[in-house]
């Protein structure tokens, strides 16, 4: 039998006082580090941002408690499937802090999400985006969301709603950090696999802007710390006359509209795609094969932006590192039909995209090797 436990109130007075912290006067959430007010003129100052992002199939406006969006489009598909991305900036975060530049920053969040979809042949249709800061501040979100709403429209997707989260004593006032959720569409039909790709397929890679947004945390060890401000805004020659800050501050690309016009354009041609993110090349391109294939990449036969190969000199990189820490200048690469290889670049082109041949699918184990070894600075146009 269990006993009883009673307390009496001579007990009582033995027990603790209440906390220091507990004072007796009122303390507001204000007080606390959280303005609200602050926040509701934020979500004003976004509104025109988002108005501009919307498509017909948005339903209501932002500041509910969820963001609704029509799929009736669907209904034309024979089998559509809903794709979802989420991702986030990573440390570049930190380079625009140094510089105080956060109108770009929106474009990666974007990109790197719809992106991601886009490999199997999604179209977005909707973003959201949480923003956590330290003190927030009306202007400074919406320089943020600026950009966001920017990459919204370069994917064709509505930005329908979001969160912005205002974190005294966990952040400073002035850092921030980012994160987004992608949703798409695609017919099962049309979707990109890659148990489609084949053995003798073609590889048609397409110009990256830079970095985009990965390796970050290398290249700041290596071209930002230490480093004077006059250094990081300093026109270099090696970067073709823009300095390491606006080098590394360069959007990441979004390729969605030409990827999705060629594909629409040359239905069937192509076989799977590979975002270039984390792990660069070697990293990524191996996950659009299928088991019994390799991809063959040719070095040399595409440019390397002069940001990849600065930061790759000033951390000793060699050839095999470079490729698996950065883009190193593709930012996403198709695998292609090679009887309809020349009818894709062309329809990508007619979108505004620079393509390069660069490899071809052979016989293998799901990896990725390179031929000509040492060229990979040597493209010659």
């Amino acid at each position: 039998m269990t006993d009883r436990i009673t307390v009496n109130p001579a007990q009582n007075s033995d027990a603790p006082s209440l906390p220091s912290w507990m004072g007796e006067e009122a303390v507001t959430y204000a007080q606390a580090g959280v303005d609200t007010a602050e926040g509701a003129r934020a979500v004003e100052a976004i509104k025109d941002v988002v108005h501009a992002t919307y498509r017909p199939e948005v339903v209501g406006d932002i500041g509910g408690f969820g963001g609704l969006f029509s799929i009736a489009a669907a209904k034309n598909m024979i089998d559509p499937l809903l794709v979802s991305g989420t991702d986030g900036v990573g440390t570049k975060l930190k380079v625009a802090q140094l510089a105080g530049k956060h109108d770009t920053v929106g474009i990666d969040l974007v990109a790197m999400c719809a992106n991601d979809i886009l490999a199997c042949g999604a179209e977005p249709l909707f973003f959201l985006d949480y923003v956590a800061i330290g003190k927030l501040k009306a202007e400074n979100v919406a320089e943020i969301v600026k950009g966001i709403g920017e990459g919204c429209k370069q994917a064709g997707c509505a930005l329908i709603g979001g969160e912005m989260a205002e974190h005294p004593g966990v952040m400073e006032a002035d850092d921030y950090d980012l994160s987004g959720f992608c949703v798409g569409v695609v017919d099962r039909p049309r979707m990109l696999d890659p148990e489609s790709v084949r053995e003798g397929d073609v590889l048609v890679g397409l110009a990256s802007s830079g970095l985009h947004s990965n390796g970050y945390s290398l290249a700041r060890k290596v071209c930002v710390e230490g480093k004077t401000h006059y250094e990081l805004r300093l026109a270099r020659e090696e970067l073709g006359g823009a300095s390491v800050e606006e080098a590394l501050l360069a959007p990441t690309r979004i390729y969605v509209k030409p990827v999705l016009s060629a594909l629409k354009a040359c239905p069937g041609a192509v076989r799977a795609l590979a975002h270039i993110t984390g792990g660069g090349i070697t990293e990524n391109l191996d996950r659009a094969l299928p088991e019994a294939c390799d991809a063959e990449v040719d070095l040399g036969t595409w440019p390397v932006p002069p940001i990849a190969k600065f930061v790759c000199d000033a951390a000793h990189l060699d050839e095999g590192e470079a490729l698996k820490t950065f883009n190193m200048g593709l930012g996403m690469i198709l695998i292609v039909d090679p009887a309809r290889a020349e009818e894709v670049e062309a329809a990508l082109r007619a979108a505004g995209e620079t393509t390069y041949r660069v490899g071809r699918v052979v016989a293998g184990s799901k990896a990725v090797r390179y031929a000509n070894e040492g060229a990979l600075y040597g493209y010659e146009g």
